[in-house]
C-alpha cells in the first residue's frame, strides 16, 4: 500500500513539475515574444486629410503589415510631433524616429539636394521623385549622413498662382508673392517681392491680402485650399522648379533593427518612392480640376513669354552651381546631372 501511495506520489510530484516548467517555457516566449515587438513614431507636417499624410500613414501600416506586427508605427500627421523646418533635426536627436519634410525648408542645410529645387523647367512629379532618388544614388552627398535615407520625392511643377491675372513678366513686377527657401531668389528675378510664410499660412496671407500670389504645384489649390483664395495660375512650365522632400529614419534607431526587417522595409521604400511621385501628378491634376470648377482660370504663357522668363531664372541656375563649387562640391556635375535627366525623361 505504502508503495503504491508513494508511486503515486511520486508521478504526481513529476506531473505538478512537468507542468510547472511547461508554463515557464509558455511565458518566457510570451515575454520574448513582446520585447521583440519594435514601436516607432513618425512625423509628417502634412495635415491629416491631405493625400500626402494618407500615403505616409499607408506607409506606417504596410511596415507594420509586411514584418507581421514585429514594428509597430505611431502616426503623427500635421505637425503634431515636430514643426516642418525641424522634422529633419529632430529625427537626428531621436526624438521623432521616422520624418518626413521639405530639404528647402533649412535653407543652406542640403546643398547638394538643393541643385534639384531650382527652376530646371520641371514637367511632372513622377519625374521630378525620380530625379532626385537617381540624384541621391549618384552622388550620396554626406549632409545626409547622419540619417537613414527611407526614400525621396518632389512634387510637381511650381508655378504662380495669383490672384490678379499674371501674362508677362511686367505683370510680376513688384507683385507681392509668398516664397520660402529657394524660391525666393526665383521670385526676385521675375521681379516680384518675395514675402516669408509657411505653407498652412499661406491661405490666410493670399485671403487678407498680405500677399497676392504664391508659388506652389497645382495640387496647393485643392489640398491647402488656395483655390478659394486665388483667381490665376500662370502655367510659367519654363521656370517650374521642384521642392525635394525627405522620408528619414533615426540612424540608431535604423541599426538597431534586425536585418530582415531592415530589408522588408527597403522594399517598401521602393514601392512607396514610385507612389509618391504618381500621387503628385494625381493631386496637381486634381488641384487644377477643383480651381477650374471655383471659376479660375489657367493661364499659358507663350513660347517667347517663356523663353523671356527662363532667361530671367538661368543666372539663379549657374550661381547656384558656383556656390556649390566654392564649398568644394561638384556644382558643374550634380546641375548637368539634372539637366540631363530632365532632357532624357
Amino acid at each position: 500500500m505504502r508503495a503504491w501511495y508513494g508511486s503515486k506520489s511520486y508521478f504526481f510530484m513529476v506531473s505538478v513539475l512537468f507542468s510547472l516548467f511547461f508554463c515557464l517555457i509558455i511565458a518566457q516566449s510570451n515575454g520574448y515574444a513582446q520585447q521583440k515587438v519594435i514601436t516607432l513614431n513618425y512625423s509628417n507636417f502634412f495635415p491629416a486629410p491631405h493625400k500626402n499624410s494618407l500615403i505616409a500613414d499607408a506607409w506606417c501600416k504596410e511596415v507594420e503589415k509586411r514584418t507581421n506586427g514585429r514594428v509597430k508605427i505611431t502616426y503623427f500627421p500635421g505637425g503634431t510631433l515636430t514643426p516642418a523646418a525641424q522634422t529633419y533635426d529632430n529625427v537626428v536627436k531621436g526624438i521623432a524616429d521616422i520624418g518626413f519634410s521639405v530639404f528647402g525648408y533649412t535653407r543652406g542645410k542640403f546643398p547638394m539636394m538643393s541643385t534639384m529645387d531650382s527652376p530646371l523647367g520641371y514637367k511632372s512629379g513622377t519625374v521630378a521623385t525620380k530625379l532626385v532618388n537617381e540624384f541621391y544614388k549618384k552622388f550620396k552627398p554626406k549632409e545626409l549622413d547622419e540619417v537613414q535615407v527611407m526614400y525621396l520625392h518632389a512634387h510637381g511643377p511650381g508655378l504662380l498662382h495669383t490672384k490678379k491675372p499674371v501674362s508677362k513678366l511686367e505683370d510680376v513686377k513688384g507683385l507681392k508673392i509668398r516664397a520660402q527657401g529657394t524660391v525666393v531668389p526665383i521670385v526676385q528675378a521675375l521681379g516680384g517681392a518675395p514675402v516669408g510664410a509657411t505653407m498652412p499660412e499661406t491661405y490666410d496671407a493670399l485671403r487678407t491680402g498680405v500677399v497676392e500670389g504664391s508659388m506652389a504645384p497645382y495640387e496647393a489649390l485643392q489640398g491647402w485650399k488656395w483655390g478659394e483664395v486665388i483667381s490665376y495660375t500662370t502655367e510659367c512650365y519654363p521656370v517650374a522648379y521642384t521642392a525635394t522632400m525627405f522620408v528619414v529614419m533615426n540612424k540608431q534607431k535604423w541599426n538597431s533593427l534586425p536585418p530582415d526587417v531592415q530589408k522588408i522595409i527597403e522594399g517598401i521604400n521602393a514601392e512607396w518612392a514610385e507612389k509618391q511621385g504618381k500621387l503628385w501628378d494625381e493631386i496637381d491634376k486634381e488641384g487644377k480640376e477643383f480651381s477650374l470648377k471655383r471659376g479660375n482660370k489657367s493661364i499659358a504663357l507663350s513660347k517667347e513669354e517663356g523663353a523671356r522668363w527662363a532667361a530671367k531664372v538661368k543666372p539663379i541656375v549657374d550661381a547656384y552651381a558656383a556656390e556649390l563649387k566654392s564649398k568644394g562640391l561638384p556644382g558643374d556635375e550634380a546641375v548637368k546631372f539634372c539637366l540631363d535627366f530632365l532632357k532624357a525623361h
